[in-house]
């Protein structure tokens, strides 16, 4: 969540906690703990300035430290999902070894069971 915040906020630093909520798709209450965290942490700077209907509202600015805590956070995430990403595709490549399916062809739940039964008799 910290990072998805914190990447948010470099994007749009004017965006509500509200709004922050609604896209990060979790409650106003964790929203707000979580930013008060980063701010704790020196993450993130919040400043107050006037919207045009003259309401008070903030910005919140990441700074340095929250510019590279965001970097070291997309770093992680991309290794993560490169990762994830080489395990499923060896566990893609595995089935179409048992199943005999090509990426160019469509192949229904039956014939992967037919697959399976002809490969069990033969044994």
């Amino acid at each position: 969540m910290h990072f998805r915040l914190l990447r948010l906020l470099e994007q749009r630093p004017e965006i509500s906690q509200r709004e922050l909520a609604e896209e990060v798709g979790v409650a106003l209450g964790k929203v707000n703990y979580v930013l008060n965290a980063l701010t704790k942490k020196g993450l993130v700077k919040i400043r107050n300035f006037r919207n045009s209907e003259k309401k008070l509202r903030y910005a919140y600015i990441l700074t340095p430290a929250g510019l590279s805590a965001k970097a070291d956070l997309t770093a992680g995430f991309l290794n993560r999902k490169i990762a994830e990403y080489e395990a499923l595709r060896a566990e893609i490549e595995s089935l179409q070894g048992e199943t005999g399916w090509r990426a160019d062809t469509a192949i229904s739940p039956t014939q992967v069971a037919l697959k399976s039964e002809a490969s069990t008799r033969r044994v």
